[in-house]
Formats: structure tokens, sequence, C-alpha cells
């Protein structure tokens, strides 16, 4: 691409159209993490957002939008969960439907969740499907407008806020540890903390079994992997996003690998010593940072904390050893 698909003025218009429909979540510290890891941790709790994940962030700002036509007519969106219910509750918001593209093996928690806002839910089988060319054919289908979950500047954009809201708080950041699945997350927060703070170390995490943007960055080219089995379910991509990944190439410093057990122990500590529930996938930069997978750490770090949208049963069977 010859120029980038957002920039930090596309971010700064997100949070105004998000003000008062998007939470601004808190951030969190925490002198026991701090003493642990040898840093001060700034942690963005994006699992007290809307949906219990960032997601509503760029799903709201992209369906907003949208033309008194488009909406009449209805969305479309492709999710293992977070994405889902974000388009769901961004559609209820706006008044207008929606019909979601969900894995057969997404958590119930989230499937319930989908329908709980309004949303029809459509099913497919992640590893053997294309849930892209499935809701692309179902969108044409019935007159939708597809939202992705990362490959949309409004999307990438709004999810940036987070960032923003982070930078906000906490300006003298020295790092940003950023969960990475399609990369739409990191890229908005990198476009953000980049150009306010320059010099900022933007490290991404990735479950060990589904590590194709760390291939991918390494290799200067997207590169698919098979489709991951992992507890991390928001990160199980066999590819990043084109317009992620160009933005995330440049912008990106490294990405740390964390293995399913690390990703559980975060878990365990969040909840027994930060008082917080996350999901796999929110849970990935604290397990870095426990797991002393990032190296050695500057003096001020934030996280982003994706989500926690995980039910109590299969919190106590991951934290359990289980799946």
């Amino acid at each position: 691409m010859t120029s980038a698909p957002i920039t930090l003025d596309d971010v700064r218009d997100a949070a105004e159209r998000i003000k008062g429909v998007a939470h601004r979540t808190p951030v969190v510290r925490s002198r026991t993490l701090d003493e642990r890891v040898g840093a001060e941790v700034f942690l963005k709790c994006e699992n007290f957002q809307r949906v219990g994940a960032f997601k509503f962030r760029g799903a709201y700002n992209a369906a907003s939008r949208l033309t008194p036509e488009q909406l009449r007519r209805g969305i479309a969106a492709y999710s293992s969960g977070n994405h889902a219910q974000a388009v769901a509750l961004a559609a209820r918001e706006l008044g207008t439907t929606a019909v979601i593209v969900m894995p057969e093996d997404a958590p119930p928690s989230k499937r319930a969740a989908t329908a709980g806002y309004g949303a029809e839910i459509v099913t497919y089988d992640r590893y053997s499907g294309d849930r892209v060319a499935v809701a692309e054919a179902l969108a044409a289908e019935r007159g939708l407008t597809l939202i992705p979950p990362y490959e949309h500047p409004h999307v990438m954009a709004g999810q940036g806020t987070a960032a923003l809201e982070l930078l906000e708080e906490s300006a003298e950041l020295d790092a940003l540890v950023v969960p990475v699945g399609g990369g739409g997350l990191m890229a908005g927060s990198a476009t953000a903390a980049t150009s306010l703070r320059p010099g900022i170390r933007m490290i991404g995490v990735e479950p060990e079994a589904g590590d194709d943007t760390r291939r991918s960055l390494e290799a200067g080219r997207r590169i698919e992997i098979p489709v991951p089995r992992t507890i991390a379910d928001g990160q199980a991509l066999h590819t990043p996003g084109e317009l992620t990944f160009s933005v995330n190439r440049r912008l990106v410093d490294a990405i740390a690998l964390v293995s399913d057990d690390e990703i559980r122990q975060a878990m365990v500590f969040a909840f027994e010593r930060l008082k917080i529930v996350l999901e796999p996938s929110g849970a990935t930069p604290l397990a870095a940072l426990l797991a002393g997978r990032v190296g050695s750490l500057p003096a001020r770090v934030g996280l982003i904390l994706s989500g926690g949208n995980v039910d109590a049963e299969r919190f106590a069977r991951l934290v359990q050893g289980g799946d």
C-alpha cells in the first residue's frame, strides 16, 4: 500500500464517535505485579468494555457510519465470539439487525450472548470451512453490509481508541503489549501509540500454536498456518489480515509467544491477585510478562487485556488444566 490505512486522526475521530456509547475502561495497577516483573505495569481492562471485550469499539465505529439504507437492510459479520457480540450489540443500538457467522465450536457463552443481543447465528466448521466465503455469500444473498472483525479501517481505528485512552492516562509508557489475532487491535493501538509517543516499543503476543503474525513478520509477507488448536479461541487464526499486516509490519517491534499453560497461570493470577476475570485471549499479554517472554522490560509498560468473555464453568475447567 502507498499510504497507511488509518492515522492518529482516524483513531481520534473514532474516539469521538464512540464517546458515551462505549465504556472508557479503567486502568488498573498492582504492586504485586510490578514487583514480580520488575517494572511499573498499567493494565487497560477491556474485559470491562461493553460485550466484555474491546471489539465493541471497532464494531460501533464502523456500524455507526452506515447509511440509512444500509442500516435498513442489516449487517453481517463473522467471528468466533467477541466481534459477533459487538456487531450484534452495535446493530441493536442503531436499530438494525445482524446475522453472524460463527464456528460450530465457539464457546457456548459467546453464542448465547450474541443471540441475546438479537442476532441471527449461522454456523460453520472452522477447521474445514471458510468463514469469509460463507459470510460474503450470505451478505450478497441478503443485501447485508459486511463488517469484518479486523480488515476494515473503521474497525481498526475504533480498536485503537483503547490505546489512545491508556496513553491519555499513562502518557510516559515505554512499551505497549497487545494480544494479536487478526491484528486489528494491534494495528489501531500501534498507530495511536507510535504517533503519540515516538520510540514506544510495540510488542504483540500470540499463543504458541497460532504464531502466524510472528512468522509473517519474520518473512516480510503474510504466512498461512493450519488453523491452530489453542485455548485462546480469539487468536485461533491461520493468517494475519492484509490491511492489519500492512500496519503491523511497520510498527510492531516484536512478537512474544505464550503456551496454553502460561495463559492459564495468567488467568489464575488475574483472578486471585487482581480480582478480575480474563478469557484466554485477554490474558495473553499478562502471560507474556509473568512468564518472562517479553525479555528485559523497560520502566513503564502498558498492557491491553482485551476481554473477559468466559463463563464460570469453562473458567473453572481451564484453570484446572482443561480446555
